[in-house]
């Protein structure tokens, strides 16, 4: 039981002025949940490369907030084309976990990334 005064632990950075990003992720049967991340795993870089690592089952939708300036806001897009691009600059197949989430948020028209090779002399 809780003790009266007692404070919950807040999920909202103190103090700290940056971007924080949170992944809903679908389980199947068991529901729908806001995925639990390391205070610092909760950055773009971060959550970027935890989804082509397959650490998601099925992401829904990514949101992203900063306490500090105020805002919050639905990243799924952002983040479906910077999944998408960084696929293509590998050379590499989307991984078959991304690729519903990607076909939801991407927009339908899309700037290719290219790759460029230098050519040893």
């Amino acid at each position: 039981m809780r003790k009266p005064g007692a404070r919950t632990p807040s999920i909202v950075p103190r103090g700290d002025d940056q971007d924080i990003y949170l992944v809903v992720d679908d389980l199947g049967r068991l529901g729908r949940v806001w995925r639990e991340a390391d205070y610092e795993a909760t950055d773009f870089e971060t959550v970027v490369t935890d989804l082509l690592d397959g650490q998601y089952n099925n992401p829904i939708g990514i949101f992203s907030f900063n306490t500090a300036e105020g805002w919050s806001r639905d990243v799924s897009e952002d983040i479906a084309l910077e999944l998408h691009r960084r696929c293509d600059l590998e050379g590499c197949d989307i991984p078959p976990g991304l690729a519903d989430f990607i076909k939801r948020h991407e927009p339908s028209i899309r700037q290719l990334s290219l790759r460029f090779g230098l050519r040893a002399s």
